[in-house]
């Protein structure tokens, strides 16, 4: 792939009349990309050095909706050929009857999602952006890396972003709209923004293994009694993400290499045979959070900043990737003056309040409904599987939700 693109401009102005984003990873910048194509100034603020993340491993379940959006940005074009498409979905649970399979030619799709690693995704974007922003009188798109942000603040008539850029200097910057796509770390204590958080009390093991099957493009959710254990093809192997409570995946990452795939084998099943290696081990804790504001214009928060899910159902990323296109057709539609309005932003919040509820809603009941040990409660999970597997109606809705939220 090309280098990433470099800064597009100076510093030096501290006034800005078209949207800032904050943050630099897939979510903003796909934002950003999205704006230039629609004719929206825009500046990006990225804490990280140009090219940081890009050997990041963790792999993204990209939903059919996403794959489409950067399709139409010119980025699925350069990452294709490192995709690995899901063509079936197996849903199962242990030491329980009842399963489903979901599978991409009973809808006429070609998959029902891709997995690809963070970092390749996000070179796949700067490198898209960096072929946009040198075409001749192309909208501009400046781009600011090692610019970490310190402080926002919204008053009536704009935002101000309270920065240090890579020389090391201490300025602001105001704009009609500030846009937080950061994850929220940066912006987590400043006054106006209120985080409801729900602590599952679980934590996520991830990491790549290695079958004695062929995965076959299949993707397996297997719900077990500590948690839901994902498997999602990626190249020649998986990658896994196993979910439990604290105190049971600090017994699992304890173990050697050998006794970690014993264990994983007892908690899966035989599906893809045995475990034979795995990569370093990795783990965060899980929990459901949403970010809101109590300041009604100039700034707005998307992605993961804005909403945290559970991971499995794989809907975190694509909500926020959903948010990015929304955002970007509503600065479109909205005249140049009242870019950041409240009119605007309370517009661009309905549109999005369904979809972000209901992925908070439906990754939250996965996880109560599917990590609970109690005999009739897997009596009904069974149940539900088995009619899931037998009633197509049902099955459609769950590839409209997973694919593009609705």
């Amino acid at each position: 792939m090309t280098q990433p693109p470099t800064t597009s401009a100076s510093l030096t102005c501290t006034a800005c009349t078209h949207p800032v984003i904050i943050g630099g990873g897939p979510v903003g910048m796909v934002l950003a990309l999205s704006l230039q194509a629609r004719g929206v100034p825009v500046t990006v603020l990225e804490a990280q050095p140009q090219g940081a993340m890009y050997p990041d491993h963790r792999a993204l379940a990209l939903a059919a909706g996403t794959q489409q959006v950067l399709e139409q940005l010119g980025v699925w074009q350069r990452i294709q050929s490192a995709v690995t498409p899901i063509e079936t979905i197996h849903i199962s649970q242990q030491k329980g009857l009842g399963r489903t399979r979901l599978r991409a030619q009973d809808y006429g799709m070609p998959a029902l999602g891709y997995v690809v690693s963070y970092g390749q995704l996000l070179q796949a974007i700067d490198a898209a952006v960096k072929e946009v922003t040198a075409l001749a009188h192309a909208t501009p798109l400046h781009i600011h890396y090692q610019t970490a942000v310190q402080d926002l603040t919204v008053n009536a008539a704009n935002a101000t972003i309270a920065f240090t850029d890579a020389t090391g200097l201490h300025t602001q910057m105001t704009t009609p709209l500030a846009i937080v796509a950061d994850g929220g770390r940066s912006l987590e204590r400043v006054s106006g923004f209120v985080r409801e958080t729900k602590l599952y009390g679980h934590d996520a093991l991830v990491t790549h293994v290695q079958t004695q099957s062929a995965h076959a493009n299949i993707a397996y959710e297997r719900f077990t009694l500590h948690g839901p254990i994902a498997l999602l093809p990626n190249g020649d192997r998986f990658s896994l993400v196993w979910t439990g409570e604290a105190t049971y995946i600090d017994r699992i990452a304890a173990l050697d290499e050998a006794d970690f795939l014993a264990a994983l084998h007892q908690a899966f099943g035989d599906r893809v045979g045995q475990f034979t290696a795995c990569g370093p081990r990795l783990r965060f804790p899980l929990k459901l959070s949403k970010l809101s504001q109590t300041f009604p214009a100039h700034a707005v928060i998307i992605g993961n900043a804005a909403q945290t899910m559970h991971p499995v159902a794989g809907q975190g990323f694509n909500v926020g990737i959903r948010d990015a296109v929304a955002l970007a057709q509503s600065l479109e539609r909205t005249p140049v003056a009242a870019w950041g309005s409240a009119t605007m932003l309370t517009t661009y919040r309905q549109s999005r309040a369904k979809d972000t509820e209901r992925g908070l809603l439906f990754t939250d009941f996965l996880v109560n409904v599917f990590s609970n040990d109690l005999v009739a409660v897997g009596a009904l999970r069974g149940l539900g599987l088995g009619l899931l597997e037998i009633l197509p109606n049902t099955r459609q809705w769950l590839i409209r939700k997973m694919s593009y939220g609705r």
